[in-house]
């Protein structure tokens, strides 16, 4: 991944191949949304300008065809990549990150309406009844397939921009990255909003379960950053965070609720201490 990176930076017809061709092909719109953030992050818009603009076109041509995740992404991304340029931290960054998904949905719930009551509808005969009603009520079945939608290109969003800082500092400031994220930790006011949104949000109406999605989605990856944190510094055994990432597609209802909880629980009482890690932690390479 460092040898295609050190590709993308090395101008930018280079740069350009790689956002246009990796949003081209099925299933790497993320790819082009990281090359695209990696040479925004370190050129700024100025010099980005051009190799976005031709990215662009594919993705808008993808939305034409009824799929508006390329463009999303890519735009999505870049926007959060242009708040870590700007020097916000990452945790500001993550809770920008809300906002976006809140957008996403908005944006799907209105292109892709008719395909979300298609498949409301199937699996509303789909799911098994109690006393001749589905388990989860078909007025909720909608917004919930949205909101994952959504979330999920919340996700992409976040772990492209990783992939592009980790880029950054694997060419220009090695370890920053690392540094950098296991760094992260979500303050205490930050922690409570995103608690009282996940508490509150459901029960104010469907359209905000997105809002509630959104937020855990932050906390759980505070909870990684923790973890890899504690990890580093000794305090946890590297197996942990093994079993974490192998057990964490296997049984997500557990170990998904566990990082939220660990992050909310890291919010009030910081059990990396407040010591800094040595060497540079900004991830640009730039100081």
């Amino acid at each position: 991944m460092r040898a295609l990176a050190d590709f993308i930076m090395r101008g930018r017809v280079q740069a350009t191949l790689v956002v246009v061709i990796s949003a081209v092909l099925p299933l790497l719109f993320w790819l082009s949304a990281a090359a695209g953030s990696l040479v925004l992050l370190r050129r700024g818009f100025k010099d980005a300008s051009t190799v976005i603009a031709f990215g662009l076109l594919p993705a808008v041509a993808i939305w034409a065809f009824g799929d508006p995740s390329t463009l999303l992404v890519l735009l999505g991304t870049l926007g959060l990549a242009a708040l870590l340029r700007a020097g916000h931290s990452w945790s500001r960054v993550l809770m920008s990150s809300v906002v976006l998904g809140l957008v996403y949905s908005l944006i799907l719930d209105t292109v892709l309406r008719e395909t979300f009551e298609v498949l409301a509808k199937a699996l509303v005969q789909a799911l098994p009844q109690i006393e001749g009603k589905p388990v989860i009520p078909g007025e909720l079945i909608g917004p919930v397939l949205v909101a994952s939608t959504a979330v999920m290109l919340q996700l992409f969003s976040v772990l492209a921009l990783m992939l592009a800082r980790y880029w950054q500092a694997a060419l220009y400031n090695p370890g920053g990255f690392g540094r950098e994220f296991r760094a992260l930790k979500l303050p205490r006011v930050t922690m409570l909003t995103l608690v009282a949104v996940m508490v509150l949000g459901p029960f104010i109406g469907p359209q905000f379960i997105v809002l509630a999605s959104a937020s855990s989605l932050v906390l759980v990856l505070a909870g990684i950053a923790l973890m890899h944190g504690l990890v580093a510094q000794g305090r946890l055994a590297g197996f942990w965070l093994v079993g974490m990432y192998v057990t964490l597609p296997l049984i997500m209802q557990l170990i998904y609720p566990l990082l939220v909880v660990l992050a909310i629980v890291d919010s009030l009482i910081d059990f990396r201490g407040r010591k800094s890690p040595e060497g540079n932690d900004s991830a640009n390479g730039e100081g």
